[in-house]
């Protein structure tokens, strides 16, 4: 029987779908990518990426052409990152809570503690609640995203991307730890200690397998494996 070459990526977006879901960073909503090439991604299927089974296979979209009508609208904003970022190899859209409530106020975390510090110097915010389904728009939040590794959508979610999906996961789960940290410490009444720039430059290493041990422990248990 002849194995699909795509495969290792499909499994890749189900089990980080997956992961997404059940660490509590997406619900119904929410949808995540990885890059195949220079001109084509995989996103996986248009359902609530935790009710993704075995075997079900997203969809490989070109960078080029016009965008498949039967694909979600936002993952427009998937498509123009792949354009704009060569560096970039994974994408998630997701809506963690706590950065969801931060939004409402119109903040993103702060750069507070060593998971914080691969945001510095801080985490933009597109500021409209409205669901995001044009060409233009996802042109837009990606020029306001700039080189930064997340931007927060006020009161919908947001966009986190890395060199490959497994960080773009890591990093989600840092951003939702960030605004963790802030809502904790505004719930003391107390005023919490921004990391200065050099303090989360030197904190804000990929050595050591850092990466690679969070996304084992979010990717931990997923029955597929």
């Amino acid at each position: 029987m002849e194995t699909d070459p795509l495969e290792p990526a499909q499994l890749l977006v189900r089990r980080a779908g997956r992961a997404l879901a059940r660490h509590g960073l997406l619900h119904a909503y929410g949808h995540c990518s990885t890059r195949l090439d220079a001109d084509h991604f995989l996103v996986c299927a248009s359902q609530p990426p935790g009710t993704i089974g075995f075997g079900v296979p997203g969809t490989v979209v070109p960078l080029a052409g016009e965008f498949p009508d039967d694909l979600l609208g936002e993952v427009r904003i998937h498509r123009e990152i792949y354009r704009q970022r060569p560096g970039v190899g994974g994408v998630v859209r997701a809506m963690p809570p706590k950065t969801m409530s931060l939004s409402t106020l119109r903040r993103t975390p702060r750069v507070l503690h060593g998971m914080g510090s691969y945001f510095h110097p801080g985490t933009p915010l597109w500021d409209d609640v409205q669901l995001l389904r044009s060409d233009a728009q996802a042109e837009a939040l990606v020029a306001q995203m700039g080189a930064a590794p997340a931007i927060v959508m006020r009161g919908n979610g947001v966009v986190v991307v890395g060199p490959s999906l497994p960080e773009a996961v890591v990093l989600t789960w840092y951003l939702e730890d960030a605004a963790r940290i802030e809502l904790d410490c505004a719930a003391a009444g107390a005023e919490p200690v921004a990391l200065t720039a050099d303090e989360a430059g030197r904190r804000a290493t990929r050595a050591g397998r850092i990466f690679e041990r969070m996304w084992d422990y979010l990717s931990h248990g997923d029955a597929e494996v």
